[in-house]
């Protein structure tokens, strides 16, 4: 199977947010989604574990949970395979309630926006043509 990764982020609600990630095409594992959390499955072996945020307390012992919508602890990046699946990404987060956090980023072989979701956790979108990447040195 390989390794896998689980980026564990906490939510206020679950429902409003499998509804919004369902309208920018995510699906989710029925198999790990209950009251408290779901299973988002960003690719083969990437998932994102939203947890309510009580749950999600329960996992972090004695810290608390940083208010994204005030400060940054991480950014989640997400590669697609051309420019057009990062502006029509982006696009279906507006229409589904998210904004977008900062200008596109164009260097000419990378593109890449942001977006904040409904909890204000910062997703980028991004399409890089590594064939095109300046060479170093």
């Amino acid at each position: 199977m390989g390794k896998q990764i689980f980026v564990n982020l906490p939510i206020k609600d679950l429902n409003k947010t499998v509804e919004f990630f369902t309208k920018l095409g995510f699906k989710f594992n029925p198999q790990f989604t209950d009251q408290n959390a779901t299973c988002m499955i960003i690719d083969e072996n990437i998932y994102a574990m939203l947890l309510v945020e009580k749950f999600f307390k329960s996992f972090i012992m004695n810290k608390e949970i940083t208010d994204a919508k005030k400060s940054t602890e991480v950014l989640i990046a997400i590669s697609v395979e051309s420019r057009l699946e990062v502006d029509e990404m982006i696009k279906k987060v507006l229409s589904a309630g998210g904004k977008e956090f900062r200008e596109p980023q164009d260097y000419g072989w990378m593109y890449g926006r942001a977006f904040e979701d409904l909890d204000g956790h910062v997703w980028e979108v991004f399409y890089a043509d590594e064939s095109k990447m300046p060479k170093k040195g």
